[in-house]
């Protein structure tokens, strides 16, 4: 596989992370315009954001969590020459997972609903890193 096959799903990926990133600075800061929260009521981590600002800062938060596991892949695959096929297409299901997750996030913020696009991703870079182990150490 191409460099640039291999990398583009990781590019959308961060992409969606600073996407999300803007968003919340956007929320936070006519959060602090309209008073609705103070400097003093967040400075110490226990923030006391209006529901719309930490709804998308929570999603934000999230992208540092699973997506974590699938970079790391990512840049052991590379290296390593196991970036197949596979891994592309996989990529491509997580990423398409997590725009989901976040979409469902930042909108009815659905519980039930999230939590299926969240374990449906789960499940796909589980897939992802049982096949890189069985590669690498099965020599194959």
């Amino acid at each position: 596989m191409s460099l640039q096959m291999v990398l583009l799903p990781v590019f959308v990926m961060v992409g969606l992370t600073f996407f999300l990133l803007l968003w919340m600075a956007s929320a936070r800061g006519q959060a602090f315009k309209a008073r609705a929260t103070s400097y003093k009521d967040v400075a110490l981590g226990e923030a006391k954001w209006p529901a719309r600002a930490a709804q998308v800062g929570d999603c934000f938060s999230n992208q540092f969590e699973i997506p974590v596991l699938f970079y790391v892949l990512i840049a052991l695959a590379l290296p390593l020459r196991h970036a197949d096929l596979f891994i592309v297409l996989m990529s491509w299901v997580f990423v398409v997972t997590r725009f989901a997750h976040a979409g469902i996030f930042v909108t009815s913020n659905n519980v039930r609903q999230r939590g299926q696009a969240w374990f449906a991703g789960v499940l796909v870079l589980l897939a992802m890193w049982i096949y890189i182990a069985l590669k690498i150490l099965l020599l194959i």
